[in-house]
């Protein structure tokens, strides 16, 4: 699962980020689902051939299967065994928070490999010719962090702007960052100059967790902010910024930069709904998705997935 520095430290940081949500606010329940609903950190896409395939932390990149976004089913992993060189990064090769993409005839996944308490970490990449479990060919590391950087490569998120390719990433140690990648390889550009997106005033810098969605004029960065992984104790949130140019400055609707704690909160626990976080975007039949997971307070704090559709207002994102 994502990587944290620890609970104790993030929870020092709940408080140094003002919200601009009201007591009146209220969040969307997320769409009715059926059949295997178990999750965290979900990548979506809709399939050529028509299906949903969504890809998430656990397994060796575990898969669920849907014809139409309602009812999943468990399709096994992505991998039939981890790539051996994911044990130089965790001892049981556990790979998290996938990035599911399509681009020039192949489906590109990109995953983290680390180990709780270290930016030891990296992000690698593989191709599929159908985007299916059991299909993809791994490629090795398309981008890595040491304890000697500021940052953690973690959390994949892909986008294209510009003509060019960009992967962003990170966990903590400073946030959110951002890579220029070889459109050839899919592997970061050797010397690539490592752009800072978000983050917050103090450590430990809880955000986490980027996805980037183009519309408009703008490119939107979704983070996710504050403790994860702690089931009904989860405090995670979904905050977002917007910025002209890929490589920022974010900011929020009060101007805020997100490279000083900004982000207009969008999304937080309602209800059964505990930490709703681990997000990424996707469009299907002319409607934007944001995909996430919460904690369900009503099954024992369960990782589970949900789906909520972005509408748009003022330029900003919304659910109504």
């Amino acid at each position: 699962m994502k990587h944290r520095l620890a609970a104790v430290l993030a929870a020092a940081a709940l408080a140094l980020l003002p919200t601009t949500a009201s007591a009146e606010v209220t969040y969307p329940d997320p769409l009715p689902l059926t059949g295997q609903q178990v999750i965290h950190d979900p990548t979506v896409h809709q399939l050529k051939d028509g299906r949903y395939v969504a890809y998430s932390t656990g397994g060796v990149i575990g898969a669920r299967l849907s014809t139409d976004l309602h009812h999943w089913t468990d399709a096994g992993n992505a991998f039939a065994a981890p790539p051996s060189w994911w044990y130089d990064y965790n001892a049981t090769a556990d790979p998290w928070a996938p990035d599911l993409g399509y681009r020039d005839g192949r489906y590109w996944l990109y995953y983290a490999v680390s180990s709780w308490g270290t930016n030891h970490s990296a992000i690698g990449v593989a191709t599929s010719p159908t985007g299916l479990p059991g299909t993809w060919t791994d490629h090795g590391k398309a981008f890595g962090s040491e304890k000697t950087d500021s940052w953690n490569a973690i959390d994949p998120a892909l986008i294209r702007a510009d003509g060019k390719l960009w992967l962003a990433f990170g966990s903590y140690w400073t946030g959110i960052r951002m890579v220029e990648l070889d459109p050839e390889t899919g592997k970061a550009v050797p010397g690539a100059t490592v752009h800072h997106l978000a983050t917050r005033p103090d450590a430990p810098y809880a955000v986490e967790g980027a996805s980037i969605l183009h519309h408009g004029r703008y490119y939107y960065l979704f983070a996710s902010y504050d403790i994860c992984c702690a089931g009904v104790d989860s405090t995670y949130k979904i905050r977002v910024g917007r910025s002209a140019s890929v490589t920022g400055p974010y900011t929020d609707s009060e101007g805020r930069s997100m490279l000083d704690g900004g982000g207009d909160l969008l999304l937080a626990s309602h209800g059964r709904y505990v930490g709703p976080g681990g997000e990424s975007t996707f469009r299907a039949h002319g409607k934007t998705w944001l995909a996430y997971h919460y904690y369900d307070a009503n099954d024992d704090g369960t990782p589970k997935l949900g789906l909520d559709e972005l509408r748009w207002r003022a330029g900003w994102p919304v659910f109504k």
